[in-house]
């Protein structure tokens, strides 16, 4: 049997992303995958353009990905996981909140996290706020939403003041003190005071 009807069968013939049956289907083979329909998706045209072209991409188009993520089929866990990042990078909060949820096993997140776009040529990147301020070691922020503590009992509230925040070595993320604990806080929830 074909890659394109193995496809087509396993995606009851709608875009294995979005659902949407009304859009041509194409098959995408998904960058890091091998050649058999596990290394392929089968995705309509007008998502294959903007996967294929990051400046073409429209950011409503991809709210599909809360249920894509989620999908059983490790290719469209990936493409979902690369667009989410995309996604993310470009300030798009809910992106990075649906990331921040999503569950993928060790060999599905690895094939994702190969073929990730590196978006900066910096060399040593900056966490920015959500206003692309860039923050430094020691700077105060402001809470911009209600952050829930993971492994604590207790909810940061939006407007809440951080002083004297840490630099982590993940650009995205700060470390701060909240009621006494230091925990990590994504950069892009927090306004520079």
């Amino acid at each position: 049997m074909s890659i394109e009807l193995v496809l087509q069968q396993r995606s009851n013939q709608v875009c294995e992303l979005s659902g949407d049956a009304s859009a041509p289907l194409v098959m995408m083979k998904v960058s890091g995958g091998d050649d058999s329909a596990d290394g392929y998706v089968l995705i309509s045209e007008p998502l294959k353009a903007q996967v294929e072209s990051a400046a073409a991409v429209d950011a409503n188009a991809w709210r599909c990905l809360n249920d894509a993520i989620w999908s059983p089929t490790p290719a469209v866990q990936v493409v979902a996981y690369r667009m989410l990042h995309n996604l993310a990078d470009a300030g798009e909060v809910w992106a990075q909140e649906l990331l921040d949820t999503a569950y993928l096993e060790d060999e599905v997140k690895a094939w994702a996290e190969s073929g990730l776009v590196q978006t900066s040529d910096d060399d040593d990147p900056q966490p920015l706020d959500s206003n692309g301020i860039v923050l430094s070691e020691g700077d105060s922020i402001t809470l911009i939403k209600d952050l829930d503590v993971k492994g604590m009992n207790f909810t940061a509230k939006r407007g809440t003041l951080v002083k004297n925040i840490h630099l982590t070595n993940n650009p995205k993320h700060i470390e701060g003190k909240i009621n006494g604990t230091t925990i990590v806080i994504v950069a892009a929830y927090t306004k520079k005071a």
